[in-house]
């Protein structure tokens, strides 16, 4: 299909278990699915890829994954974002998707970046989401990403918990001290519309250490909640060691950062840092669990139990 200047916000049909992706020409704000400066901006180095699978009609759309292929020249694409192998970045688009068409203007995007994210590149497309959603321009979203290895600084972050600066540290809006991101493991960024659902912080974190506690379920892995302790704990042979963390911040009642679970990371990349301040206890893996997932598995897992938990709030 033609590619156009620009991305606009998309609409969605379909059952619970399905995507759809649809281009609105009437909108005219540009949604920033693919960062601040969108490649989809070059209209004549673009390549967009549809797999469109139909059931019934337009309304009972079914499922359609939808898979945006850059294709640009080396100038027009930072280094960063070229995978190893040359080829163009890969990025897929999913949808959670309504059974109404009342129903259609609130559903929840799903973003999936399979190259890392550079974390300011992220925390720029994230606020300029969180800006479209504010203003009623763009979807609330969930962003599924890596980054390269870097340490964050939340608000309650101390200078003394640093304990050798092996990669970049990057301070944050979000709430909670120092954490951990890297290859291997998956970071969850949750953009959504709390004035739409509850306006109630302690309930959206309270939410989001179910959302992971039940994704840790599919596997066979018991995640716990600890009094005092922020972040989902699990008892490994009588240690308590954290496999993810938990940290957001709203503006204007949206909400963006988000969670961080960890699948098969480095974890000597935490010797660097007192992980969330707390020193007395580690941290683990599903990998060192003894539990081999691949990451696509992961996110068909948290998209599922996702939908279990927010899915059911009002957007009326």
């Amino acid at each position: 299909q033609k590619a156009t200047a620009r991305t606009e916000c998309t609409s969605v049909a379909g059952n619970a278990n399905s995507s759809t992706l649809r281009r609105q020409n009437n909108r005219k704000h540009v949604c920033p699915i693919s960062g601040p400066k969108s490649r989809l901006s070059i209209r004549s180095k673009k390549l967009i890829l549809i797999m469109q699978l139909y059931c019934g009609n337009h309304d009972n759309a079914h499922y359609f994954l939808v898979i945006i292929i850059d294709v640009l020249t080396p100038w027009q694409t930072p280094d960063h974002e070229r995978s190893k192998s040359g080829n163009a970045p890969v990025e897929i688009l999913m949808l959670q998707s309504p059974t109404s068409a009342d129903a259609e203007q609130s559903s929840v995007q799903w973003r999936v970046s399979q190259e890392f994210v550079p974390y300011l590149d992220a925390v720029k497309a994230m606020e300029a989401q969180v800006q479209g959603i504010s203003t009623g321009t763009c979807r609330e979203q969930v962003w599924l990403l890596e980054h390269p290895p870097i340490y964050t600084a939340g608000t309650s972050a101390k200078d003394t918990d640093i304990l050798e600066a092996r990669f970049p540290i990057f301070k944050t809006g979000r709430g909670g001290q120092f954490t951990y991101h890297g290859p291997g493991q998956r970071v969850g960024y949750v953009m959504l519309d709390l004035k739409n659902r509850r306006a109630d912080v302690r309930s959206f974190v309270y939410d989001l250490e179910e959302w992971l506690i039940r994704t840790l379920r599919n596997f066979g892995v018991i995640g716990e909640r600890r009094e005092g302790r922020v972040g989902i704990w699990v008892d490994n042979k009588g240690r308590d060691e954290k496999i993810a963390a938990i940290g957001v911040r709203l503006r204007k009642w949206v909400t963006y950062h988000g969670v961080s679970l960890n699948v098969d990371p480095d974890l000597s990349h935490y010797s660097g840092i007192v992980p969330c301040g707390i020193a007395e206890h580690g941290v683990t893996s599903l990998s060192a669990l003894g539990i081999p997932v691949t990451m696509a598995e992961i996110d068909s897992a948290l998209q599922s139990t996702f939908q279990e938990i927010f899915g059911e709030e009002s957007h009326d």
